[in-house]
């Protein structure tokens, strides 16, 4: 059976088409009598009023797009919870795409966001310089970067942490622990996050005196527990006697899962391997040797990037874009305590 429509309410109560509208979304405006009449004809009708018809008249959505890198991510969990938090506030809905680390996938994405009107889109993006972004704010559509630093040219909001000040912290912490022997766990190096943790750690190696290439470097395919699993196989086949004694992964998940792939082989975590990870993801203390992480203020980065949005939504023109930086903070545990001194 086909859904009554706006006009079967109307006809049932009596009254007109745009007074029914009223009812819907100006109540007050519409005498008691009236709207007691059309309310009636709504429940007995079972009718649904169309929200999209609704939004679509208004000129404005309902709703904010989250394009975010890889939805599986425990990381980007946290940080779409904190995008929710301000859409439940403002009454929106949040349509929430996963690009998977893809990069293609990531441009279909956008392309079917310039097609809908959305309040405004939220992006944690493979590539910042896809045109696409640009043509949606040539539409009128804010777009704040999330889990990104200002970059230069782009004249939007900007919400993320200080990732190389992260790479920095994670060596930081080997080497005052007494390791030389390091390796960089992490990929792909068109992630702009992993290569900034990257160019953070080589920093560190050069203040402490050492050179950049000292860094061993085992690439990915992903950020995953899979691809850390993977990147454990490929650290013990190397030669034992050049074999880094610590490693700084690129996220929690490499890092778990090269920890799984140790213990599993006997390999004493942090003994003969010390590991750092990068999040602080709520699996990271309740892993079976605690790892020490890099933490990011998750909720927080979701929180003022739906807000920023916000803002620009609600002022348009009047909007002052803001590039909020966090800087992230070393959490120690077991996973990196025991100290090393190499030569």
């Amino acid at each position: 059976m086909a859904s009554a429509s706006i006009k079967d309410v109307a006809a049932a109560a009596g009254v007109s088409v745009g007074t029914v509208s009223n009812v819907l979304n100006r109540p007050a405006a519409v005498r008691p009598t009236t709207r007691a009449k059309v309310e009636t004809a709504i429940a007995r009708l079972g009718f649904v009023p169309n929200a999209s018809a609704r939004q679509l008249a208004a000129g404005r959505s309902d709703t904010l797009a989250y394009l975010v890198l890889d939805a599986s991510n425990p990381f980007f969990t946290d940080v779409t919870r904190g995008i929710e938090e301000v859409a439940k506030t403002e009454h929106l809905s949040l349509f929430l795409c996963n690009s998977d680390l893809d990069a293609d996938r990531e441009d279909q994405y956008l392309e079917q966001l310039t097609q809908l009107r959305v309040r405004g889109v939220l992006i944690t993006a493979m590539d910042y310089a896809n045109p696409r972004l640009t043509r949606l704010r040539e539409q009128g559509v804010p777009v704040v970067l999330v889990d990104r630093a200002p970059q230069d040219g782009h004249d939007w909001c900007t919400v993320g942490v200080d990732d190389v000040s992260g790479g920095e912290l994670a060596i930081s912490h080997l080497l005052e622990s007494g390791h030389r022997k390091i390796a960089f766990i992490g990929g792909p190096l068109e992630i702009p996050q992993v290569t900034d943790r990257l160019t953070g750690a080589r920093r560190a190696m050069e203040t402490a005196g050492l050179s950049a290439d000292d860094l061993s470097l085992i690439q990915t395919d992903a950020l995953t527990i899979a691809d850390g699993r993977r990147a454990g196989e490929r650290l013990l086949g190397l030669p034992r006697s050049g074999r880094p004694t610590s490693v700084f992964c690129a996220n929690d998940l490499l890092a778990l899962g090269l920890l799984q792939h140790l213990v599993q082989l006997g390999v004493r975590v942090p003994d003969d391997v010390a590991i750092v990870g990068y999040d602080d993801i709520e699996y990271a203390a309740a892993a079976a040797v605690p790892l020490t992480t890099v933490a990011q203020p998750r909720q927080l980065l979701g929180r003022t990037a739906a807000r920023l949005l916000m803002d620009e939504a609600e002022r348009g023109d009047d909007h002052h874009h803001e590039h909020v930086v966090f800087q992230p903070e070393l959490v120690a545990r077991a996973s990196s305590a025991a100290v090393r001194r190499t030569a």
